[in-house]
């Protein structure tokens, strides 16, 4: 029995009760149905501690934000709270190498594929080498280079294309035609308009270097944001595009009939890959590290703009700040492309005992040598690191040496009389040379790449990467440039030494 001043209560409905109080006709509930997480990000994931779940916070195993925040119970340890989720599987570190490989695919397919339009498309129906298959690599060179150190240079200042997806998606779509269209010439007989496909090789190399140009820089601002070794990843991609473009090259040769169809098996190789950086950038977004560092250096951004009270970038300062690293990477790519591709293509061999058959020798000790060692310098950069980033201009500046090195080796420009003598008669000689050259040039280039975006505050690293794909691509077309200087180094400059007797042995580089 109960009084009249007894309340009647009934039991409290519990949530779970609650939540299924919503079918047509029914009361709505107060906390109505949750979707999965999974359901609307792709990218979700268990928290690492299950037992976070309890009954004051029965959702906790449900919600994994992107940033650990003050409300959030801790999953990883005070070092990984620091840096951020883990890279899985080096997802992201791989598809930078991959985007590596992407930015110098179009350069070396062209490179790669020197003896098809020398010795195929630039022969007149007489059978003769016409005018342009003189210093060819030289043209192609000024043709990849000029339009891409410009757009380079703008893109540092101005966000040419808009944001980060439009540059990449649009300049790799540009590449991908551009090479449709290579692809459909190396099928056509241009025998009797030489001069015609010439000019139309270079308009395609020009227009192909200019999307490739914002691509690259944009890559590069884009590994600026992630940590330290993740510069290092896309240019160790950038080793690894010309060691596998060789490898294609030597088997191209074994295996294919003709010149023509082995330039075609390049070019189609470079459709994929291409296809390839596509396809894996839309997957960068998705990945949880990927988008946690976004977001920090989003919020660095902003603090940094708050903190100097303007929204403009101090890009001197930014120069002055990053600019021994970046004058490290300028002459890094100044020497090597200084003799590389042109001077070691150009040759010969001369030891009849020598392992490599004249065949191979070009596909060997030029290409594959060098790009396969500066791969292992790359690599070697992620494990050794130069004592100190002030000091790394010293062995910088001793590479210059390479550069009479080579000249003095059995150089023989085509259709071009060698007078210079030769004083390194070595086979053995040259292929070392090739090798240090490949080696230093990987080693100490990832490590002025990897240096420059740390010069500066973290709210510009990404302008100091972009910066340092600058001076890079204007040490490649100052050195484009000097490859002339060489030539005539050895054809216009005549040397004596007293008593000494010269080897001045003359050969036909070895046309495959």
């Amino acid at each position: 029995m109960y009084s009249e001043g007894d309340q009647l209560t009934a039991p409290l409905a519990s949530v779970e009760d609650l939540s299924r109080v919503n079918t047509p006709g029914g009361s709505p509930s107060p906390h109505p149905r949750q979707r999965h997480p999974a359901l609307s990000d792709p990218n979700w994931e268990p928290p690492h501690d299950l037992s976070l779940t309890t009954p004051l916070n029965p959702r906790a195993s449900l919600e994994t934000p992107l940033e650990p925040t003050a409300l959030t119970p801790l999953h990883f340890s005070p070092e990984d709270e620091e840096r951020g989720p883990p890279d899985r599987y080096r997802l992201v570190f791989l598809t930078l190498v991959l985007h590596g490989v992407g930015t110098l695919m179009p350069w070396n397919m062209y490179i790669t594929a020197y003896n098809y339009f020398v010795d195929y498309k630039l022969r007149s129906d007489d059978g003769e080498l016409s005018a342009y298959s003189t210093n060819f690599l030289t043209y192609i060179g000024y043709a990849s280079y000029i339009p891409n150190v410009i757009l380079n240079w703008v893109n540092v200042f101005i966000q040419v294309g808009g944001n980060l997806t439009t540059r990449i998606v649009w300049s790799i779509i540009v590449e991908v035609v551009v090479f449709v269209f290579t692809v459909i010439l190396a099928m056509i007989d241009s025998s009797e308009w030489v001069s015609i496909f010439f000019w139309i090789t270079i308009a395609s190399v020009v227009i192909i270097n200019t999307a490739n140009g914002i691509y690259q820089n944009t890559v590069y601002g884009l590994a600026a944001r992630l940590p330290f070794s993740y510069t290092g990843a896309v240019v160790l991609g950038s080793n690894i595009s010309g060691t596998f473009t060789a490898i294609i090259n030597i088997v191209a040769i074994a295996m294919a009939p003709n010149i023509r169809t082995s330039a075609i098996y390049y070019f189609i190789t470079a459709l994929f890959v291409l296809l390839a950086c596509f396809d894996t950038y839309f997957a960068l977004p998705l990945n949880r590290f990927y988008r946690f560092h976004e977001s920090q250096h989003e919020r660095a951004t902003r603090a940094g703009k708050r903190e100097a009270g303007r929204s403009r970038i101090p890009y001197w300062q930014v120069f002055k700040k990053a600019f021994p690293q970046l004058f490290n990477v300028f002459m890094i790519f100044f020497v090597t492309l200084a003799v590389f591709p042109a001077v070691l293509a150009d040759t010969c061999r001369t030891e009849e005992n020598f392992p490599v058959p004249v065949k191979y020798f070009q596909a060997v000790t030029c290409f594959l040598t060098f790009n396969l060692f500066a791969m292992l310098g790359n690599m070697i950069a992620g494990l050794f690191t130069w004592p100190s980033p002030r000091f790394l201009v010293i062995p910088v500046l001793l590479r210059v040496f390479f550069i009479p090195a080579f000249l003095l080796c059995h150089f023989y420009p085509i259709k071009v009389t060698r007078i210079l003598p030769v004083l390194i008669d070595s086979d053995w000689a040259f292929w070392a040379l090739a090798m240090m050259l490949g080696l230093t040039s990987g080693y100490y280039s990832s490590l002025a790449m990897m240096y420059c975006p740390r010069t500066v505050e973290p709210e510009y690293a990404p302008v100091a990467g972009m910066m340092g794909a600058a001076s890079l691509i204007t040490g490649i077309v100052t050195g484009i440039v000097f490859q002339m200087v060489c030539t005539m180094a050895v054809t216009h400059i005549t040397f004596e030494i007293p008593g000494y007797d010269f080897p001045m042995r003359n050969c036909t580089v070895a046309i495959s």
